[in-house]
């Protein structure tokens, strides 16, 4: 058993006493009420799931196992010459909740680099697919195709204890993240760059490999890393992460939770935002004639486009009450490496004067920039020039985050997810409309 399966199993038979002792002397104890507004509006903000791989902070953005993103950055190891840590690091916190030692990073990679051999069908598989086909339909596909190499299912139907499911389940989530940087440079290979050949390369750790992959040169394999890493959970209530949940829940190995999750990720109001709102920025450029505005300008663009009842792509959040951590990562690594960039100077320049103008406006609780204002752009400057694509990089980084989630589900025996629905009738009764 390796380093990190090992401490993994330790920190797992600590923690079933918890739950145990919770469903048993405090079961029946309320800590939700639901309003009827919740109940038609998505259940957002109901508390009806758990997870301890990461919070959403309104004042701190995200935290993994604790850990603010700033945090997360600064503390992880990091490859020899890179300001950003390995993702391999990142799979090692979520899963122990402990910051790895350099040792126990190469621990992990050398073991990642060992799973990362797609079998030959799912080239085939791939290589099946009309070059007009998205994307995100053909890592989804990939993906199911695997299916079947489940550990888990194999065991599963020779008969295993319980108290053992997330074993198997952890062999199949560790092959499967090691294999989706291959899928997605393959991918993104056919259908953009028609390289051939594109091999791996087995001395890199995750986002350096991915970025050799492409063909895109330092510091890209840096942007990989980060991408991953602030892409790589959200809790457990947003579309992608509660998609593969959910399909855990019934006991469907990772490969039918993760297509799934992809497919959850592929819609226009969960994934896509980034590509839109790189979409826009270029749309301003063209309107304000492909040159940098002034300071004056861009504030007249923004307070007609308000007039007009549209809105500032990027810009707020649903449950953030400051400027997205994940937004100023990336904005800091843009200051240092493509500050000259024209397109990030008018990311610059709308940081600076959206938000007191949404103040002014009253249009937003939080007027602060996203996680999406930034990403594309980065992606722009550095070839990634395909809209398509961007949401399978968050494919890649939000799987580590769903599958280390669904290894913990297993290990602590969470049943089948089963919220009741009721009927419009029953809930106006409910209201004393009838």
């Amino acid at each position: 058993m390796n380093t990190l399966k090992s401490t993994l199993f330790d920190k797992i038979e600590a923690h079933r006493p918890r739950i145990k002792k919770l469903l048993d002397q405090y079961g029946d104890k309320v800590i939700n009420e639901v309003t009827v507004k919740q109940v038609i509006g998505g259940m957002r903000g109901i508390k009806s799931l758990i997870t301890d791989i990461s919070y959403l902070d309104p004042y701190e953005g995200i935290r993994y196992r604790g850990y603010t993103l700033p945090e997360v950055i600064q503390k992880l190891p990091k490859p020899q010459g890179s300001k950003m840590p390995s993702v391999e690091g990142l799979f090692y916190l979520l899963l122990t909740g402990d910051i790895p030692t350099e040792n126990q990073v190469a621990d992990v990679i050398y073991d990642s680099v060992n799973r990362r051999q797609l079998p030959k069908y799912v080239y085939e598989v791939i290589d099946a697919f009309p070059n007009n086909s998205h994307p995100m339909v053909i890592l989804s596909a990939a993906v199911m195709s695997m299916q079947r190499e489940s550990i888990f299912n194999l065991k599963y139907q020779r008969g295993m204890d319980k108290r053992d499911y997330w074993d198997p389940t952890f062999e199949d989530a560790f092959s499967l993240i090691s294999k989706l940087p291959v899928i997605g440079a393959y991918i993104y290979n056919k259908l953009y760059t028609k390289h051939e050949n594109v091999y791996q390369d087995p001395t890199l750790d995750f986002g350096g490999n991915f970025a050799s992959m492409l063909g895109i040169d330092k510091p890209y394999d840096d942007v990989s890393r980060m991408y991953f890493i602030i892409h790589a959970d959200h809790e457990s209530g947003n579309v992608s992460a509660h998609a593969g949940h959910l399909i855990s829940s019934s006991l469907s190995d990772v490969y039918y939770s993760i297509s799934g999750m992809i497919n959850g990720l592929a819609g226009p109001l969960h994934g896509l935002a980034n590509q839109e709102v790189l979409r826009w920025i270029q749309e301003i450029r063209s309107r304000l004639g492909n040159k940098v505005p002034s300071e004056s300008d861009m504030k007249k663009f923004v307070n007609d486009t308000l007039k007009s009842g549209q809105v500032i792509p990027g810009f707020g959040h649903a449950v953030l009450r400051k400027t997205d951590p994940r937004y100023t990562i990336q904005r800091e690594f843009s200051l240092e490496n493509l500050a000259e960039d024209e397109l990030f100077k008018y990311v610059d320049m709308l940081y600076k004067v959206v938000p007191p103008i949404l103040q002014e406006h009253g249009k937003a609780k939080n007027p602060w920039p996203n996680v999406d204002a930034q990403s594309g752009v980065i992606q722009w400057h550095y070839g990634l020039t395909q809209y398509d694509f961007y949401t399978v990089l968050f494919s890649i980084g939000r799987s580590i985050g769903v599958m280390s989630n669904i290894i913990w589900a297993r290990a602590l025996g969470f049943p089948i997810e089963r919220p009741k629905s009721i009927t419009t009738d029953m809930l106006e009764e409910m209201v004393g409309i009838k």
